[in-house]
This record gives structure tokens, sequence and C-alpha cells, in this order.
């Protein structure tokens, strides 16, 4: 049974990790509603999502092989550093740096008040409205080689809200892309690139706290590495389609979504069918 639920977790991750909706709140709704009935836990989460961010690394390679080629030969002077894949590479570590140090200074909140169902659904409403109006009223003319250090380190900051399960990494630096007048796909694709070594540090960080601690969380790293595999497959598959969705559509269904799922929410734990905890 560990086996098959790690599957379906990972499966849910794979889905939820790029779409602005909160893999970490799926994960940590799914996990009370699965026959073990438990918190798959931080480390679950952490781990699995090196297995999403894998797929970036796949579904990006020629860009991001190109912005770390480009990053360290502006560091031996062979390119100037005015080159905007050198460029970049500053932006996504200065947008980098507020998640990394929250994250550090958090990280016993993490483990435990940020995994409140009550938080969750509260998060899931009012972040899915504030994206939906940014998505609405934002200006659209920004790509992605628009992006400034200014706007690369206002995108971090909003991804260290993600720490908090309900907000949505994609959805938080996706809403501040928009407000900042970046075109959606422009906004997402920044997002993921941003994404990378956050979570990479993280989940090799709760690897090594699985391999020193391992019953921390109901599933072992057997269970752990299958969830992460299952993420890596299904989370290419939906950038693949998210990347193509966001050059037409808006961010809409995924607002009512979350809406929908924070009230579902929220009526299940006020009539006793979910505890908070």
């Amino acid at each position: 049974m560990p086996f098959i639920e790690a599957i379906i977790l990972g499966l849910v991750q794979g889905l939820t990790e790029f779409l602005p909706i909160s893999s970490s709140a799926h994960l940590r709704i799914l996990g009370e509603l699965l026959p073990s009935a438990t918190d798959p836990g931080a480390t679950f989460t952490a781990i699995t999502q090196i297995g999403t961010e894998a797929a970036v690394l796949v579904y990006f390679r020629k860009k991001i092989a190109r912005i770390i080629s480009r990053w360290f030969q502006a560091l031996t002077g062979k390119v100037p550093h005015s080159d905007p894949d050198a460029r970049m590479g500053w932006i996504v570590i200065i947008g980098t740096i507020p998640i990394g140090v929250a994250g550090f200074l958090l990280q016993d909140t993490i483990r435990t008040f940020n995994r409140n169902l009550w938080l969750i659904a509260i998060v899931l409403i009012v972040f899915g409205i504030i994206l939906g109006l940014a998505d609405h009223f934002a200006r659209r003319t920004r790509e992605f080689d628009d992006v400034t250090y200014p706007s690369g380190l206002t995108m971090g900051i909003a991804q260290a809200l993600a720490l908090v399960p309900g907000v949505s990494r994609s959805g938080a630096t996706t809403t501040a892309g928009r407000l900042l007048g970046y075109k959606r796909a422009a906004a997402a694709e920044y997002s993921f690139l941003l994404a990378v070594p956050a979570v990479f540090a993280s989940g090799l960080y709760e690897l090594v706290h699985a391999l020193t601690e391992p019953d921390d969380g109901p599933y072992g790293l057997p269970e752990t590495a299958v969830a992460t595999v299952v993420a890596f497959v299904v989370g290419l598959a939906v950038i693949a389609y998210l990347m193509k969705f966001l050059q037409t559509r808006s961010f809409l269904p995924f607002v009512i979504y979350r809406v929908a799922l924070g009230a579902v929410l929220l009526v299940l734990l006020s009539t006793g069918v979910l505890q908070a905890f």
C-alpha cells in the first residue's frame, strides 16, 4: 500500500507543481484522504520536487545550458557581462536569495505550523483571487528577455511565499511577474528557471535529513524515490502543456479551481471530516 500511495502522490506532484495551484497543498490534502490518512511530510514533498525540477532541466535544457555557459564565460571575460544569457544567470542567482534565507530561518515553522489545513484553505482562496486580479488587470508587454534585476528579485521574494503550502511557487512568481507587466508565458518561464536552484537545494537538504533521520514521515526512501520518478515523467508533460496553454489562455481556470478547492476544504474542516493537523 505505501508504494501505491507514493505513486499517487508522485502523480499529483507532477500534475500540480507547475500549475499555479500549489503542489504542496495538494500533497498535504491528499495525504489525509489516502488509506494511511497522514501528512506525507515536508521531507517527502521536498524530495519529490526534485523530480519535477529535473523535468525543467530536460524541457529547458538548451536554454539552461546556454545560460550556465555564458555565465561562466562572463566570469572569465570571454563574453561581456551585459550578455543576455550571462545576465539571466545573475538574475536567477539573485532571485534565489530570498527563498534561501527564508527557508533556512523558518525551517522549523515549515515543518509544523505551515502544514495546518486551515491555513492552506485560506491561502488557496486569497492567493487565487490575487492571481486572478493580477492576471486580468496587468499589462502584457514584457517578454522573458526583458527580465531585469529588480524584477527578478521581486519575483524571487514572491517565490519565498511558496514556503507556505497553498501559495504555489509558480503561482506566486507568475502573479508578481504579471503585476510587473510580463506576458504570461514569460512570467511562467522565469518562474520555472528560478525554482531550479531553490528546489534542488531544498530537496538535497531533505534527502540528507531523510538519510540521517529515516523515521521522519510515513514514507521511506524507496517509496519516495518511486514518487520522484513518477513526478518527473508527469511534470515533463505538464510543462509542455502549460507553455502552450499560456500562449492563448489566461489563468482564470486555475483561479476558479483554487477558490473552489479552498472553499471545499473549509467545509470539510468545519464539519470535522478532516483535521487541521
